[in-house]
């Protein structure tokens, strides 16, 4: 039984904020529910690698969760909802502003069913202000939210990100904040919540070191100009074979432990320097020394003890297999309801008494239709007519659904 178990969640989202917040819940123990449409091919279901019928990252973002099939622009899909959020507790949806409500799915509707339910909208720009409607993606987030301007080189173009950022921090994350404090919220008060979660605001906040310095002195953060942005020595260091460390030695007894790294501990007036100038002389310095030997020699030298905050750039393969990922277990083999495993990325969070839990791999759309639908009270006729409707997707898969579910 996971932290969260007893915890039932509508899932109306799709790509990847929305499904990495649900995600993270279904892994401390909530019951969730991915509503899927049986007409949209969802973008991350046929990303490669595939395995099987539904790609890698589908597989993981959408693990443990169960899936409905319905057809949302139908009529009768709505009535399946209002009987389904009768017994859930939360909904998250990544619509743009207004799409629920047309659908007769929105937080006023469903709240009149259940005033307990807990209701979490993630856009791109939130439910109010002019671009309320603007379509968007993690790149725009962060270029309009001010914090790609001071995070590349100078003189450089700006470099998309290997991990989506905004759509992450900015959504994901809050999203599971948000949702946990309503229902903290709902449990002293039996008050339910609408969530209006817009990523570009997320990542707006997430200027909290530079940002702050505008708003109080207006110094505007630029690239290369401050400490943790490429203006200091708190950097990226190429190796002679063209691999790379980071290096965050800022406090003092840091700072020592460089200056020793690289045979001078000299060095440290200008290491330790305020001054930009003897910063930029410091990091030439630190530049030269480490293009004077490979990663595999810096490695060495470093060994296992070095406790000066120099590490370095692995490629994802080789942090797969560096010793503190695996100490920490953060590769987890998840079973497939057809059959196998997969191995994918753990839960982060640990808790002393109630584990992760990773129940079965993402699965095809509708792969549990008949299930939810017998569970909400729906008798196999009235499966069947909405079958022949064409709600609730493909009519063959039904019936092989309704054929196994009756042999049960």
């Amino acid at each position: 039984m996971g932290i969260l178990s007893g915890l039932k969640i509508l899932d109306f989202s799709t790509l990847l904020p929305g499904p990495f917040a649900t995600m993270m819940l279904a892994d401390m123990g909530a019951d969730v529910l991915k509503v899927e449409s049986p007409n949209r091919v969802d973008l991350t279901k046929v990303l490669h690698p595939m395995d099987g019928d539904v790609s890698a990252a589908f597989g993981h973002l959408n693990r443990s969760k169960r899936s409905l099939a319905l057809d949302l622009k139908n009529d009768e899909a709505k009535e399946v909802i209002y009987k389904l959020v009768q017994d859930y507790d939360i909904v998250v949806e990544q619509f743009r502003p207004d799409v629920m409500d047309r659908l007769g799915i929105g937080y006023e509707k469903l709240k009149q069913i259940n005033p307990r339910i807990i209701f979490c909208s993630i856009t791109g720009f939130g439910q109010t202000g002019p671009l309320r409607n603007r379509a968007g993606h993690d790149i725009n987030y962060l270029s309009l939210a001010g914090a790609t301007s001071y995070s590349f080189r100078k003189d450089q173009v700006p470099v998309p990100s290997g991990i989506q950022v905004a759509d992450l921090a900015g959504g994901s994350l809050p999203a599971v904040v948000g949702i946990l404090a309503a229902v903290y919220h709902r449990e002293q008060t039996s008050e339910g919540q609408y969530i209006d979660l817009s990523i570009t605001d997320t990542v707006f906040a997430l200027n909290a070191m530079y940002g702050s310095g505008y708003l109080v002195g207006e110094i505007e953060p630029e690239a290369e100009s401050s400490l943790l942005n490429g203006g200091g020595f708190y950097d990226y260091y190429e190796t002679k074979d063209h691999r790379y460390f980071s290096v965050g030695s800022l406090e003092p007894q840091f700072q020592v432990k460089l200056c020793e790294l690289i045979g001078d501990r000299r060095l440290l007036d200008l290491c330790s320097s305020e001054s930009l100038k003897d910063q930029q002389a410091f990091k030439k310095i630190l530049t030269i020394a480490f293009k004077e030997k490979t990663f595999d020699e810096w490695l060495a030298i470093l060994g296992d003890d070095f406790d000066g905050c120099v590490e370095p750039v692995l490629k994802f393969s080789e942090s797969v297999q560096h010793p503190q990922i695996e100490a920490r277990d953060l590769v987890v083999t998840v079973p497939k309801l057809a059959g196998g495993t997969q191995k994918q990325i753990a839960f982060p969070i640990r808790f002393s008494t109630q584990p992760a839990e990773y129940l079965f791999t993402g699965v095809q759309t509708g792969t549990h239709s008949v299930e939810i639908l017998k569970d909400a009270g729906f008798d196999t006729e009235a499966i069947k007519r909405l079958a022949e409707q064409g709600i609730l997707g493909k009519q063959s898969k039904l019936e092989e659904l309704l054929e196994n579910e009756s042999t049960r």
